[in-house]
């Protein structure tokens, strides 16, 4: 993967099993335009923070959960090609009508992978994380997120995955810059962890906050880590 879109939506409870088949039906048309995986990822953990988190990203209502997701392209040259047939294709256009959640607060934007480490193979949860960091320490940040991702294999995680803003639009309603409160000279990173199930989870990242190698305290990160929106998903499609 070289390239990869990344999504944010409130969905109504009630309503997944109608988003899950309709994910699951989009799957095969975006592999047909280029695409290598999609994934959809149900919020089963996902906590309220104090400046930002995934619900006011947003704006999720008490009835809605969130769902994290992504789609992993070869290049950013086939995304673009795959946008734009997904823009004329009358299958898409027929399942755009039967969308079971407000597409005017989803967020999406492309992203260019810093890391990608390990290999996803019955990926059953998923961590997702989105923070502002200053596009000065770039290198800094990469340098800390590629140590600790052989840490977090090492601990049980299937795949790393960072990834820096590289076509992050703004939104009417929503979107990444608003999500994590980015100032000026700030770039997006989208970043998840692929485990085999939550019990994995848990206990890989018990094992990661008691290691050395997790990295510096949280003022001496490259970022803002106030800032940074995180949560837990089980997997609802991967395709």
């Amino acid at each position: 993967m070289s390239y990869l879109e990344g999504f944010i939506v409130a969905v109504p409870v009630a309503s997944k099993e109608p988003y899950r088949a309709l994910a699951a039906r989009c799957a095969p048309l975006f592999r047909e335009f280029g695409a290598t995986r999609l994934v959809e990822a149900w919020g089963d953990d996902v906590p309220d923070g104090k400046l930002t988190d995934f619900r006011r990203a947003v704006k999720a209502t008490e009835d809605e959960v969130v769902v994290f997701s992504w789609i992993e392209y070869p290049s950013r040259e086939v995304r673009d090609a795959a946008q734009k047939k997904i823009m004329s294709d009358p299958r898409m256009a027929e399942m755009g009508g039967e969308m079971p959640f407000d597409g005017k607060r989803m967020i999406f934007a492309g992203f260019a992978p810093l890391v990608d480490e390990g290999r996803a193979d019955g990926t059953g949860y998923v961590d997702g994380m989105v923070a502002a960091v200053p596009a000065a320490n770039r290198d800094a940040y990469h340098a800390l997120r590629q140590s600790q991702s052989a840490m977090l294999i090492e601990h049980g995680a299937l795949r790393v995955v960072d990834a820096w803003g590289d076509d992050v639009p703004d939104g009417e309603v929503t979107d990444y810059r608003r999500a994590v409160k980015a100032e000026d000279g700030e770039a997006i990173t989208y970043s998840f962890i692929e485990w085999p199930s939550k019990a994995a989870r848990d206990a890989g990242w018990a094992k990661a906050m008691a290691d050395p190698r997790m990295g510096p305290e949280a003022g001496a990160l490259p970022f803002d880590g106030k800032r940074l929106i995180h949560g837990g998903f089980a997997t609802l499609v991967d395709a």
